[in-house]
């Protein structure tokens, strides 16, 4: 079966404190792009183990590590699947704070699921998604969910966007995980990520935050540009997605999309 594992942008990113088991408690809403996806390939093949195969950009680990095989790993490991073949055709950004690759571990979690008919509750597949990372439980619901913890924890949002376009940019720089934790400065906002995502879009800029900026950009002034130049293009709301590198802006309507494909390739209307 082929399957589109989109990637998801972050509206609003609070780092509430360090825990005691070196993560971090978090705050954000993640949003599901469905226009911008990896497309993977899950198939059962009747011969024991495994085969992977990689294709489009090349990401920045072994074949071995990716996240798709230890997916198939772990459903070996909990419900004994094998047999399986796994093809990756990489299109979303890596190292950008989109998700790309929780949503493709997720995705085989899914698919093995359905082709091995486990009959797997939403609770259990959400269980074994956390055990692959911070983000991969957001893809088993893939809809507006406020996300806390390491982001496992999620909640329904309810929030609608249509009639927006949404530009995405992808600075030609990765900013790793450990790079954007080690700057950051954890707080508890006054007002409640929830209660400021409710204003109208309009109102977000500067009340909105990413919590991971501040020091990003200082270190990164490319991905600073990015935003600014969205900004400056008409966009209602800019940030930086997660951790980065990748930033995206809101724009009121949809006749702007065709000017906006001069900024970004990945324009999508909402």
């Amino acid at each position: 079966m082929i399957s589109q594992a989109n990637c998801k942008i972050n509206l609003g990113l609070d780092i509430l404190r360090r825990r005691a088991d070196g993560f971090h408690e978090l705050e954000t809403v993640m949003f599901p792009v469905r226009g911008l996806y990896d497309e993977v390939e899950v198939t059962r093949t009747g011969a024991p183990g495994v085969t992977f195969r990689a294709e489009g950009l090349a990401v920045d680990c072994a074949p071995e590590d990716n996240i798709c095989l230890k997916a198939f790993r772990l459903m070996q490991r909990r419900y004994g699947v094998d047999g399986v073949g796994i093809r990756l055709d990489k299109r979303v950004p890596f190292g950008a704070g989109l998700g790309g690759g929780s949503s493709d571990g997720t995705t085989v979690l899914l698919a093995l699921n359905e082709l091995f008919a486990l009959g797997l509750s939403e609770a259990e597949l959400i269980a074994c998604a956390a055990e692959l990372g911070s983000d991969t439980a957001f893809f088993v619901r893939n809809s507006p969910q406020l996300c806390k913890g390491r982001g496992e924890v999620m909640t329904p949002f309810p929030l609608d966007l249509s009639g927006m376009t949404l530009v995405i940019v992808k600075p030609d720089e990765g900013v790793s995980t450990r790079e954007a934790y080690a700057g950051v400065r954890p707080r508890v906002p006054e007002v409640p990520l929830a209660e400021r995502l409710r204003r109208p879009v309009a109102e977000w800029q500067g009340l909105v935050t990413n919590d991971f900026e501040t020091h990003i950009f200082e270190a990164h002034p490319a991905i600073r540009a990015a935003k600014e130049r969205l900004l400056a293009e008409g966009a209602v709301y800019a940030s930086m997605s997660g951790s980065g590198s990748a930033v995206f802006g809101l724009f009121a309507g949809h006749e702007k999309g065709g000017r906006l494909k001069a900024v970004s390739p990945f324009v999508f209307e909402l």
